[in-house]
């Protein structure tokens, strides 16, 4: 059995690398990345009724979307780092909502503000923005509105 094991580790040692390297620069990503991406949103991100829209979504058409291919494409990746930092190192959950909330789809709004009643996620989403030397985030409204699926 060890022999086996041994034998598959020896014929995919290059595969074992890149897996480790993969696993250092989602970690590092994250420790860098994430902060910077939470400090930039507004203070008042999940008590918002509305959307917020960005300052570069005023801009040329042509440019709106091709920011936000970027942001969607942005936001998978950082969602398939945050499932696979569940395993390695890394802040697994709070880069899968950071992905969320760069992605755009139906119902966005509404799972971005269950997100944000949620006392762990803000807590470690605050614990973000402090260390950037930014307010914490404003808490939701009490109301409760429905998660439809």
């Amino acid at each position: 059995m060890l022999d086996a094991a041994r034998a598959w580790f020896d014929s995919n040692e290059t595969l074992l690398w890149i897996l480790a390297g993969l696993s250092v620069v989602t970690f590092v990503a994250s420790l860098v990345g994430l902060p910077w991406l939470v400090a930039a949103l507004p203070r008042d991100y999940f008590a918002r009724q509305e959307r917020w829209v960005p300052a570069w979504g005023r801009h040329h058409p042509v440019l709106r979307w091709a920011v936000r291919i970027v942001k969607n494409v942005f936001g998978v990746l950082l969602i398939a780092a945050g499932f696979a930092m569940l395993a390695l190192p890394g802040q697994g959950i709070l880069t899968i909502v950071v992905g969320l909330m760069l992605l755009e789809f139906p119902g966005k709004r509404r799972v971005i503000r269950w997100l944000g009643r949620r006392e762990r996620v803000r807590r470690g989403l605050n614990w973000l923005r402090e260390k950037m030397h930014k307010p914490p985030f404003t808490p939701a409204h009490e109301q409760r509105e429905p998660i439809q699926m």
